[in-house]
Parts: C-alpha cells; structure tokens; sequence
C-alpha cells in the first residue's frame, strides 16, 4: 500500500529561504547551486526518505538546541555541496525540512570528519 500523505517540503526559517532566492541573482556558481538545490526539493516531495540518514552521534548540537530535531539527513547535491534536512510531520503529512546546505569541506568540519 502507498504513503498517501501529503509531502512538503520548509525551510527552517525566512533567513534561510532568503538565502536561497539569493542564489538565483549570484554568480554562475550560486545559480548552479539554486538549481541544485530545487531538483533536491522536488525530490524530497516526492520521496523524504531519498537522502541518507546522518548517524545520532554525528548530529551537531546545534542543531539539536535550536531545532529539537529527532532525525537528521544528508542529500548530496553536486559539486561536492550537502542539504541538511530532517523531517516532521504525522499521519497526514510529513514535511521535510531544510536546515542549510554548505560545501564538502564544510559539512566535514560541521560534522566532526576533520578537525583542524
């Protein structure tokens, strides 16, 4: 039987999603980005489970202070780029929510992978 709930896709905050418009007037690189990022999003709507699930001992607490996350995933986007996003919802809906994204090397400080 499928998941017959709805599936939407948030960013965490307006800041977030400001940053994210902003992309669209950047540099050749930004706007691949945006790109980038809206092929994510109309994957996570039609599936939140796409991304790879993060580890609990992984998580940052920052994310766990400020968003009380309970779940955290990773979606790779191109040119080594991450979407950080964990999911919310109940039976009728389950909505994936976007906490940033950031570059390889800053997603490996972010996480713990490298220190130094």
């Amino acid at each position: 039987m499928s998941d017959l709930r709805v599936k939407r896709v948030r960013f965490v905050d307006q800041g977030l999603f400001d940053a994210y418009k902003k992309l669209e007037s950047g540099t050749f690189e930004e706007k691949h980005l945006q790109e980038s990022i809206q092929a994510a999003i109309a994957d996570l709507k039609k599936n939140p489970l796409c991304g790879v699930k993060v580890p609990q001992k992984l998580w940052p607490r920052e994310y766990v202070k400020k968003y009380g996350i309970t779940n955290l995933r990773k979606y790779d986007l191109p040119d080594g780029w991450r979407l950080i996003y964990t999911l919310v919802g109940d039976e009728v809906e389950i909505i994936s929510v976007i906490l940033e994204w950031f570059s390889h090397k800053s997603y490996e400080k972010r996480f713990g992978y490298h220190v130094g």
